[in-house]
């Protein structure tokens, strides 16, 4: 009877099913993978999970899925994602943008531009906490470039969202970032020194690849682009107040007022301007907010019903690992994200069964947040159907499948992530010495 327990019960995964048949099979009829809004599918794979286990009512299930979508991690993270998008819409409205763009642009050097975009992407996605955001301010820059240096569009939008998806990956207020330490309990700036350690050769090589690439086009002349380096401020200060370790809900709050005080000195909006600032980045979040209390539910009752007992029952009877269970996890997310186009939702979705499979084979949470992260965004990024190349394609006028021979940065995230499995030692005990000094 034990061993019956352990293995759990294959049907009760049931419900994850339903849900990417739901969305997929919608994206694929349709052609467009947003036609099925992700909280529905998830809403109707919560009812097909109140169908199992008869012997018990359903008032009790649903206690299970409040349980599950109340717990702890859940709403912490639904508070973190609320100040995010408070602090990202507050930011931007009193210029943010703009100035951390054109201040960029400015110290670039016009022989460097696209590898120079890249490394702007990298800085603003990873200020700004959004790749969609970073791609939608800087492709019309970069159109800007291919248009006067003859350079391919498709190259030059390619450098951008790699940039977009280098700080997806490790900004302090991505939400990918917030959902992956959130759901595998440790601290930002933590996962943040063993994330960057993973991708920074991946970076480096892609500016190394775009400057070879582009060194035999002309440039165009400097040009001088207007910001206001006030404004930037407070980017740089949840930057580095983060790496300082400051508590996100205290970094997140004061990164509002202080986004807040400067929109009102600088006359970019008044007090109820910055107060409608607020709330319209807060609401922007309301989705998202719902989706992860709504999957929280949904594997409350999975979890309930067996099946993910089962899951770490086959995965563990397949791995005899640590790497191989670390393998593992990263398969789980990009799967999960090539199904979802959303690697949040697939964070969010892989995240409980990532930590019970990280707690039976003692690996390192900063490890399986990274991968989670790492792999969820280096598949988001190249994925023709997801927001960020759709995005992307749009402001350029090209076709999404255009520009994936020129994602170099998202290929070699993947090829870094997979060699920091395969030799993960070295890494996590160079960052464990570090900390300890």
């Amino acid at each position: 009877m034990k061993n019956e327990i352990k293995k759990g019960n294959p049907f009760a995964l049931l419900p994850l099913g339903v849900f990417l048949v739901l969305f997929v099979g919608s994206g694929i009829i349709t052609g467009d993978f947003y036609k099925m809004p992700s909280i529905v599918a998830f809403l109707i794979a919560g009812g097909v999970a109140l169908l199992f286990n008869r012997k018990v009512n359903l008032e009790e299930k649903m206690n299970v899925f409040c349980k599950g979508a109340g717990d702890t991690n859940i709403i912490l993270m639904v508070i973190i994602f609320l100040l995010a998008g408070a602090f990202s819409n507050v930011a931007k409205t009193m210029g943010g943008v703009d100035s951390t763009v054109n201040l960029s642009l400015s110290i670039l050097p016009s022989n460097l531009l696209v590898p120079g975009l890249f490394i702007i992407a990298c800085f603003i996605s990873v200020s700004m906490g959004t790749s969609v955001g970073t791609i939608a301010a800087l492709a019309p820059i970069g159109l800007g470039i291919a248009q006067k240096t003859g350079i391919p569009v498709s190259l030059v939008i390619g450098a951008v969202v790699g940039g977009a998806m280098f700080g997806d990956n490790l900004s302090m207020i991505s939400d990918t970032t917030i959902a992956a330490v959130r759901t595998q309990g440790c601290e930002l700036k933590d996962k943040f020194k063993v994330n960057f350690l993973i991708v920074l050769p991946a970076a480096i090589i892609t500016v190394i690849l775009l400057a070879v690439i582009t060194s035999g086009y002309i440039a165009i002349p400097n040009q001088s682009y207007e910001y206001e380096l006030i404004k930037v401020l407070p980017y740089i200060l949840v930057l580095v107040g983060a790496l300082c370790g400051v508590n996100v809900f205290a970094l997140l709050g004061s990164g509002v007022l202080f986004a807040g005080i400067i929109g009102i000195a600088t006359k970019s909006f008044d007090l109820l301007g910055f107060i409608e600032a607020v709330s319209g980045g807060i609401g922007g979040m309301y989705e998202l907010s719902l989706l992860s209390i709504v999957v929280g539910g949904v594997v409350g009752l999975i979890k309930f019903n067996g099946g993910i007992d089962y899951v770490l029952y086959f995965v563990t009877s397949k791995i005899n690992s640590k790497k191989g269970a670390e393998f593992g996890i990263a398969a789980l997310v990009s799967v999960i994200d090539l199904c979802t186009a959303n690697n949040t939702v697939a964070i969010v979705a892989a995240g409980p069964l990532a930590k019970d499979i990280a707690t039976k084979y003692d690996i390192d949470p900063r490890k399986t947040a990274s991968i989670l992260d790492i792999f969820s965004s280096c598949w988001q990024g190249v994925i023709p159907y997801g927001a960020q190349l759709l995005t992307a394609a749009g402001v350029a006028g090209i076709s999404p499948v255009e520009i994936l021979p020129y994602l170099y940065y998202p290929g070699l995230m993947f090829v870094c992530g997979i060699l920091s499995i395969a030799f993960s030692k070295p890494i996590i005990d160079k960052v464990k010495s570090h900390n300890v000094a």
